[in-house]
């Protein structure tokens, strides 16, 4: 039996920055997951991950990650590595760490 498809949002990393960042629903990008758009539609978020593909002048290594949605709809990492990439390194506060 197929798996039931979850939520996700699509992430990637900055090409020049180096940082994670999100697909907002406005079709931009984002630093927060928090701001990311779910997809809850396999083929929407297969064809605009593809689509997204092109960018390649913006960011590097997108992929479809696991989300958990609030009762507010907003989205939260569901994985352990996830949750780190959005927050940044935890060694010492720098980067997005410094911004909370």
């Amino acid at each position: 039996m197929p798996r039931r498809f979850t939520p996700k949002v699509i992430t990637s990393n900055h090409l020049l920055r180096g940082d994670t960042i999100y697909l907002s629903p406005s079709g931009g990008w984002v630093d927060r997951f928090q701001e990311a758009k779910v997809f809850v539609d396999e083929a929407e978020a297969t064809q605009t991950l593809a689509d997204i593909d092109l960018q390649r002048d913006v960011h590097v290594g997108a992929y479809l990650a696991d989300a958990n949605v609030s009762d507010r709809g907003v989205p939260r990492p569901a994985h352990f590595r996830e949750r780190f990439r959005d927050t940044g390194p935890s060694n010492y506060f720098h980067g997005k760490q410094a911004d909370l």
